[in-house]
């Protein structure tokens, strides 16, 4: 298992929380969302996802990965 953590931009309430790590949950990582810090520390395996798909899935849910 991998663990990055991810700065991220316009996170502001528990429904960016909910679409965050319910979003890397579907593609098969396990996020948590730090809101104060404005970071997403995601753990998974390198073998299956790389760190391009957790930047798109993120940025998908409409945020920035800074």
């Amino acid at each position: 298992m991998k663990n990055i953590t991810l700065k991220v931009e316009g996170m502001s309430c528990q429904h960016c929380v909910n679409s965050i790590e319910g979003a890397l949950k579907e593609i098969g990582a396990t996020g948590l969302v730090d809101l104060a810090l404005k970071t997403v520390s995601v753990e998974f395996e390198d073998n299956k996802i790389n760190l391009g798909q957790i930047k798109e899935v993120i940025e998908d849910q409409g945020y920035d990965v800074v």
